[in-house]
Order: C-alpha cells, then sequence, then structure tokens
C-alpha cells in the first residue's frame, strides 16, 4: 500500500493538517505540495487538503483532483475560517467531492484554520462579508492540538475503513 499526502496552503494552516495525518499513516507513504506530485498511478490511496477559498476549492486543487486517474481511492480534507460544519466550509468540501465523482471517496475532514488579518480586514469592510469575517478572527489559533488530533482519527478510520 502507497499513500500520497498532498496539499494546498498559502498560510500554513493546511500543510500542518497533512503532516498530522501523514504521521499516523503506516506503510509506503510521501507527503508533497500538490504542484509538486508527479506521478498518481503509483499510490493506492490520496489524501488531498486544500483551504476553503470563498466557500470553494482553490483552482490548482480543482485540477489535481480532476487529473486524478478514475476509480483512485481518495480522502480530502480542508482548513477554513469559519465554524466546523458552517455552510461556506461544507459547500467548498461538497465542491470537492463533486469533484472527484469519478474517484473513490473514502472520507471527508475539515477544521478551522487561522485566516490572513489582512484579508480579514478587508473583508470586514464589505457589508456582505462582515459577519463571516468576524468570525474568521476567532480562528487565530486553529488549527490547535484538538484539530490536529481530530485530522489523526480521520486518517486512521479511512485508512482502517479501506483495508
Amino acid at each position: 500500500m502507497k499513500t500520497l499526502v498532498t496539499y494546498f496552503t498559502q498560510t500554513g494552516n493546511t500543510e500542518k493538517v497533512a503532516r498530522a495525518i501523514y504521521h499516523v499513516i503506516g506503510g509506503e507513504k510521501e507527503i508533497v505540495p500538490v504542484r509538486e506530485v508527479k506521478n498518481l498511478e503509483e499510490y493506492d490511496y490520496i489524501f488531498c487538503g486544500f483551504p476553503v477559498h470563498s466557500h470553494s476549492v482553490p483552482v490548482p486543487v480543482q485540477d489535481f483532483i480532476r487529473n486524478i486517474p478514475a476509480g483512485k481511492k481518495i480522502a480530502l480534507f480542508a482548513t477554513h475560517g469559519s465554524l466546523r460544519g458552517g455552510e461556506l466550509a461544507t459547500t467548498a468540501i461538497e465542491h470537492a467531492v463533486s469533484l472527484a465523482s469519478r474517484l473513490k471517496v473514502l472520507g471527508t475532514f475539515g477544521c478551522r484554520g487561522r485566516v490572513d488579518s489582512k484579508l480579514i480586514e478587508e473583508l470586514v469592510k464589505k457589508p456582505e462579508h462582515r459577519v463571516w469575517a468576524q468570525m474568521a478572527r476567532s480562528a487565530n489559533t486553529n488549527p490547535d492540538e484538538a484539530d490536529l488530533e481530530d485530522a489523526r482519527q480521520f486518517a486512521k478510520k479511512v485508512i482502517g475503513k479501506s483495508v
């Protein structure tokens, strides 16, 4: 069994979650950013992580998911400024799952992540984004150890369910 843990990150949040997942996976494994993945054929399992941008999946991750060979097993994870289970984060995960419709999706996971303070300050000025921006301020310490432990448990569950 060979597993790929790959991620797209801008603030480091998603990479932290990816590393937590990577460390609990047994067998042959590799961790690399999405843009550095070379040969998807060689992996039995793929964990793919991304930050939620504008309640969606960043374009590099969309392209990556679309290029995974049909039938591959994938687990998706995301970081976001919203509360867990919030509409914006849920919409992004659902979008990622729809992109993976040719794949076998083994599970999804999301947790909060720190949002760049400059972005928050810009968004809080816009009435349509003010509530979200104020909520995102409270994610300043995420992902925290509890989030990372949840990510580790998610990875164990995915791998256990698929063997």
